[in-house]
Order: structure tokens, then sequence, then C-alpha cells
């Protein structure tokens, strides 16, 4: 990241005290004063929901691509850099157009309170209003209905991932209302695709897409997909297909992938291009496999693997459990996890689905962010029957990691807890 973005980036954090303040006043008073930018976008897709959001915007930004388009696609948190956030006509934004973008909105901002969140939204959109493209994927930052991204006036499509709690000091534990509050993307007469969801949360999203008259296309009802002899099925009432597996690793990869493919199809992205899509999809820290960099040298060096996951919450705990739990099925090595987890996330509920499966947890601070001390985490982990330990650095758990074996056998290091970590980790291992 240059000095420059750099700047620009701290100036925007003066505007306003708090990191998450959710409301659409301030950003509709930003975006109007811009010339309204995001009323001028390609066809946009917006994907709100608690799990598999980010693997839902990669499937179907790979398909859209595959296709020969170009896409505009908005994320976050970001990894490594910034600009990773703002991809323009499917290339990441350069750092003279992401600072010029900065400072244009800071300076139709004025003094005028304005988020983080709110100023580099605004920036996105300010960047892909002036850049030609064929569709544009937008991601949810918070909740739905009074994220900043839902200035939205008629996306051509949304799409709702998995929901389960997460954020609940901004969102509460009351998960009918979380539903409502995601499905505030809907617009009146518009069309929506929904992911699995629980019988609650499935209730809740059809009575709000009642409420819209938004034509509704739900999970296990119009269509699906899943798993058989080596690849994936999709199933609507009059087709099937017969697609290549996922290109990202475990079996809820297959649900996002379903999602994707309905969103796709809608967006008239063709056959061959959603296959092709499928297998060159690419998307860091969602169980990936590092062989490369000296975290990943240092783990091969004793003839053992390491993976990386940012999913942190107990939701998404299963799933990666569950992937490690098959590769232990077919290749037997003892799991070491080295973790860090932010204070307001779920930790005894992320811990509980690795009772049993791990062998050794080694627990770390996230450098620069609020996590929980790493010596409390540890005592979680006891606390459930799993030895546990900290260190005082990423490399230093690594190398605690490398000394657990199984007799002769190497241990699965699993990097997990935080997408903040896995940013950590990608930046230590380049």
């Amino acid at each position: 990241m240059t000095d420059q973005v750099q700047l620009a980036l701290e100036e925007l954090t003066r505007l306003h005290p708090k990191k998450i303040d959710l409301g659409l006043e301030r950003i509709e008073r930003v975006l109007k004063a811009l010339g309204n930018p995001h009323q001028f976008l390609p066809p946009t897709v917006h994907i709100a929901g608690t799990n598999g959001k980010g693997s839902t915007v990669a499937f179907l930004r790979a398909m859209a691509e595959a296709e020969g388009l170009k896409a505009h696609v908005y994320t976050s948190p970001h990894l490594v850099h910034f600009r990773e956030r703002i991809v323009v006509a499917s290339e990441e934004i350069d750092d003279d157009k992401l600072v010029d973008v900065l400072t244009r909105v800071r300076e139709a901002n004025g003094d005028e309170p304005l988020s983080f969140f709110e100023a580099t939204t605004a920036a996105a959109f300010l960047a892909f209003s002036e850049t030609p493209a064929d569709i544009c994927i937008i991601e949810v930052g918070l909740g739905g209905r009074y994220d900043a991204t839902n200035v939205l006036d008629m996306p051509a499509a949304v799409g709702i991932t998995p929901i389960a709690l997460d954020h609940a000091e901004f969102l509460g534990r009351d998960i009918a209302g979380i539903a409502r509050e995601k499905s505030g993307i809907f617009k009146f007469n518009g069309v929506g695709f929904q992911g699995p969801q629980t019988n609650l949360v499935e209730a809740v999203i059809e009575a709000e897409a009642n409420k819209m008259n938004l034509q509704l296309s739900q999970w296990g009802r119009d269509f699906r997909a899943y798993k058989q002899t080596g690849g994936l099925v999709f199933e609507t009432e009059s087709e099937v297909m017969d697609l290549p597996a996922p290109g990202l690793l475990g079996d809820h990869q297959y649900m996002n992938a379903g999602l994707a493919i309905a969103l796709a199809r809608h967006m008239q992205i063709s056959d061959e291009a959603i296959s092709k899509g499928l297998e060159t999809v690419r998307w860091p820290a969602r169980m990936q496999n590092l062989t490369k960099g000296p975290l990943a040298e240092k783990v091969a060096s004793i003839g053992g693997e390491l993976w990386l996951d940012g999913g942190h919450n107990p939701h998404a705990a299963t799933a990666i459990a569950a992937v490690v739990a098959d590769l232990e099925s077919r290749h037997p090595r003892p799991l070491v996890m080295v973790t860090g987890i932010l204070a307001n996330k779920d930790v005894g509920g992320f811990l509980d689905h690795y009772a049993g499966l791990a062998a050794h947890i080694i627990a770390v601070d996230i450098p620069g962010h609020t996590s929980l001390a790493a010596e409390t985490l540890a005592e979680l982990a006891g606390s459930r029957g799993i030895s546990s330990d900290t260190a005082d650095s990423l490399d230093t758990a690594i190398d605690m990691a490398c000394k657990v074996r199984d007799g002769d056998t190497a241990p699965r290091v699993l990097i997990c807890g935080s997408l903040y970590l896995s940013g950590v980790v990608l930046k230590e291992n380049s």
C-alpha cells in the first residue's frame, strides 16, 4: 500500500468515531453530492447473509469472467491490501484511482460524520460508475437493511446466503430479527434467491419477500445443489445439470456454489461459463492449502501440511471441522490449530466443534485488533478437553506446531479463527 493510499484511508477514519454505525442517511447524503454514482452501475447482484457471502461472490465472479464479462466487485474486509475490496472491471483498483475516489468522497462529505465503511462504499460506487463493465457484484458489509450498500435502487437480483448468529453486538441474538434485517435488501417487485436456511429463517425470508412482492427462489423448493460422483449436481424443477466439483474445498462450498449458479443463470451466464467458473474460482483463506512461502515451507520441511481458514463463528466452525474430519479420514494426521479470535465472537461455540478432533491448540493474539487474550483462549480450549498453549507470535506458534507428532506422523496445522489473522498469515507467508 502506498503512503498516499494509507494517508487517504487514515483521513477517512477521522470523519466518524464509530467503526460501525448502521444507517443510510449519511451515505445517501454524500452519494447525492457525488452525483449519485450508485445509479450508474451495470446490472447488479447484491448478496447478504452470515456465512458464505464471500465464496458466493467469488463463484459468481468466476462464472461471469468465464463468460468473458467484465465484473465490478465490492467485498469486505480485505486480507492483505485494501484494494482487494474494490475490483473494477475485473482488476483490483490501482493505487492512483483509489486515492482519487477516496479524496473525492472526503471532499464531497466535508466535515460531516461518515463512517469508514460508508466512505469506502461510496468510493467503490464512484469508481464503478466511471469505468464500463458488464456486471456488478456487491457484498453486504453487515446486516442488510441499514448497511451502506443498501442504497441500490433495483438490483438485477439479490442473494441470501445461510443466516446464523454473528456480530451480536450490532445485530442482537434474535435469529428471526437478524433474518428480517438481512432480508432488508429485498426491493419491491424484485428478484431474490435464498440459500439453505433453518426452517425459522426460511419462513422469515419468505414473509419478507411476500411483503415486497419479490419473486423468491428458495433452496430445496426451486433449486438445489449437491455432491455426486466427484462432481456437483444442480437441480431445478425442470432440469438437472452435471457440473465439475467446486474449486473451493468443503461440502459447504457446494451450497455456496449452488446459490451462485442460480444467480448466474438468472444473469444469463451460459452453462459452459458456469462449469468453467466452478473450476477456476479463487478465494483466499477458505480452507486454503498453503504450499509456498516461509511458513508453509517450515511446515513442509517436517512433512506436515499447512491450512488457512478465516471462518470465525460457530456456523463456520461446523463447516471447517467437517472438512478437517474428511481430510483426517483419508490422510490421518494430528490436527494442530493455531487460533486467534476477536474478543466479540462466540469463542466457546467456535471451539466446541474441535473437541475430540484437535490434538492441540496454540492460541495467539491478532496484531492490530482487539482479539481475545491468548491465555483466555487457551483456557477455554482446555476446558473443552483440548490440549492448549500460547505463543507470542505466529512464527513461534508454527515452530511449536511443528513439534507435535503422532508417532512418526507430522501434523496438519490449521490457522483459523479470524479473517484478520488470515490476512496476517498471507502477508507473513508472502
